[in-house]
């Protein structure tokens, strides 16, 4: 199979590690297939894809769209590598307030799974790296907000050293017990 699944500490996250195949020219993976995909529960239909640059230090997030035009995301990651966050902010979930960090790399190829009803984040590790992630609904900024990354209650426990690059928006970000939850 292509694809491992793999479920994270909170269920309904998911981390994918998809096959790869290197020879002298490079390598070769398929990054989706929607019918491995759905032989794991993972059946939303993405309608956009974001690609994004990022040096070593940036957080960025913690990030996430109410109704009605809340996401799921896919993420990886093409370039460097990232410690990728999901927070759920489900109001009917046990889990509320908990956060799952996964590192994702170009090198090992990691995908993240995040459905909607968390709030996602990351935090650049190498020199500078590149996220593709793939969304469930269109990006709507009257819609997008935003958790603060520190938030001692969440206690994210993000391995930085020193300060990190956030951008104006994000040092705006709301605690959790502060902020807009799903029902």
């Amino acid at each position: 199979m292509p694809f491992e699944f793999a479920r994270a500490e909170i269920p309904d996250i998911v981390v994918i590690q998809p096959s790869f195949f290197r020879d002298d020219r490079g390598f070769f993976m398929e990054s989706y297939k929607r019918s491995d995909f759905a032989a794991h529960g993972i059946t939303e239909d993405f309608v956009q894809s974001n690609h994004s640059r990022s040096p070593r230090g940036i957080v960025r997030g913690l990030h996430y769209q109410k109704h009605p035009k809340a996401q799921g995301k896919l993420v990886r990651t093409l370039w460097g590598e990232v410690f990728d966050v999901a927070v759920d902010l489900r109001s009917n979930s046990p889990m509320l307030g908990k956060w799952v960090g996964v590192v994702l790399s170009a090198e090992n190829k990691k995908q993240l799974w995040i459905p909607e009803g968390f709030a996602h984040g990351f935090f650049v590790l190498s020199d500078s790296a590149e996220i593709l992630y793939k969304t469930t609904d269109y990006y709507a900024p009257e819609d997008e907000r935003c958790l603060i990354w520190n938030d001692p209650e969440i206690g994210i426990d993000w391995p930085k050293d020193g300060a990190p690059i956030l951008s104006a928006k994000d040092r705006l970000g709301l605690p959790l017990s502060r902020a807009e939850v799903f029902a």
